[in-house]
């Protein structure tokens, strides 16, 4: 485990079968499955992609945010990975 498992190449047996590099990668990137009742927020500043309930959304976009239409990053509210005010944008379909 720990540093082994980043730097060597896999054994085998750990690679899935069917998997190809690009599940790889967008896996690692990503914030996950889609789930119901979820969306996933991208911060300018840090570029992290973090997935949230709507709920939590609601909270944060009513704690002073704005909204800014036809802008990439839209909307100006707290980060839920940096936890600084940014923009952000929100993938609601994502």
């Amino acid at each position: 485990m720990g540093k082994k498992a980043l730097f060597s190449p896999p054994a085998p047996g750990d690679v899935a079968s069917g998997s190809s590099p690009e599940q790889g990668k967008r896996a690692f990137f990503s914030a996950g499955p889609r789930r119901r009742g979820t969306v996933v927020v991208e911060c300018s500043r840090c570029l992290a992609h973090t997935r949230m309930t709507t709920l939590e959304l609601g909270v944060r976009v009513a704690f002073i945010s704005f909204w800014v239409p036809g802008k990439q990053y839209s909307r100006w509210m707290q980060c839920p990975e940096c936890e600084r005010r940014t923009w952000c944008r929100v993938h609601w379909f994502g």
